[in-house]
């Protein structure tokens, strides 16, 4: 058995993390609610720009414009994974890295060549020990990320995507994100944002490996509001032009706000849970302390009681 030193020592220490894990979890618990109502309510407006690129591309079968359709002999693709800057978020990070992981083998598999971008300073770490390639990076605003850096990330996106083939441009754009469900469930989803993929009320969803995880419109639906016809003024390129980047910007800025409720309630449940693990050591090494300091003042009893029973005898 342990010295009553060494279990003393074990139960400051992990008395100590007990304090920081709780002192994290109560962190944690005061920002969830702003985090999920922000998240919420970005959400109206991310379906209400989708619902209508889907609607002015519905109607016009001759569009060529890239938001719909693009080389389809260009291999690159990019990838962008939305991880944390910070730790303590339980299996947050390491959800994201397997999903992202899963679709570069199975773009690998298809002979494509993926490009990867990388949000947070955790997924960037993991990638860049690995010696990964990564195209660009943005850190430091995984837990309240603002419009300046949604924006700044759709732009280097779109640039990529826009970019001909023939000087490095990605024929496809993929994001790996977090979706906040509830506080208890947070889904990490693989989202294809370009070429949009229009799905029509009476066609039957087309089967691609890699659009499995994301076999609706992004939003958990299928949209049937396609009846309306369009004029384009002064022509549906140049409204095109002019929506893609809000549409872009719109749906990372989405993905950024969910993913960063999912990471603040990861962090609160994992927090929650460390706290508890904690006192539960405590408890489980105060117990041992306890039978450490029995046992000894047992063998001291001992020993006083042989030592009288000796000295007893020398006596007679």
């Amino acid at each position: 058995m342990a010295s009553q030193l060494a279990f003393k020592s074990r139960i400051a220490s992990t008395s100590a993390l007990e304090k920081i894990f709780n002192a994290q979890e109560m962190i944690a618990s005061s920002h969830i609610a702003k985090a999920r109502t922000v998240a919420l309510e970005a959400k109206p407006y991310s379906d209400a720009i989708f619902d209508a690129v889907q609607a002015l591309v519905a109607h016009t079968d001759d569009i060529r414009h890239p938001i719909v359709r693009k080389d389809e002999k260009n291999p690159r693709v990019a990838v962008l994974a939305l991880t944390a800057d910070r730790g303590m978020a339980g299996a947050y990070t390491s959800s994201v890295i397997r999903e992202t992981e899963s679709l570069l083998a199975r773009l690998d598999e298809q002979g494509r060549q993926p490009q990867l971008f990388v949000y947070g300073r955790r997924g960037v770490s993991y990638y860049r020990y690995r010696n990964r390639s990564i195209v660009k990076t943005w850190e430091g605003h995984s837990d309240r990320p603002g419009v300046d850096v949604a924006r700044e990330i759709s732009q280097a996106l779109l640039d990529t995507y826009m970019t001909p083939a023939a000087k490095g441009g990605v024929s496809e754009l993929y994001i790996v994100f977090t979706e906040f469900i509830n506080m208890v469930v947070q889904k990490v989803r693989v989202l294809r944002m370009l070429p949009l993929e229009l799905i029509r009320p009476d066609q039957e969803q087309p089967e691609e490996a890699i659009d499995a995880p994301v076999p609706d419109d992004g939003h958990g639906r299928q949209s049937d509001r396609y009846a309306a016809l369009y004029d384009f003024e002064p022509s549906s390129q140049e409204v095109l032009d002019a929506v893609l980047p809000k549409y872009i910007q719109s749906r990372i800025h989405e993905c950024l706000l969910t993913s960063a409720a999912s990471e603040t309630a990861s962090r609160q449940n994992a927090m929650h849970t460390a706290t508890d693990n904690a006192k539960g050591l405590i408890d489980d090494l105060t117990r041992q302390l306890n039978a450490s300091r029995q046992a000894a003042i047992t063998q001291e009893l001992t020993e006083i009681v042989g030592s009288a029973d000796a000295l007893n005898k020398e006596e007679e």
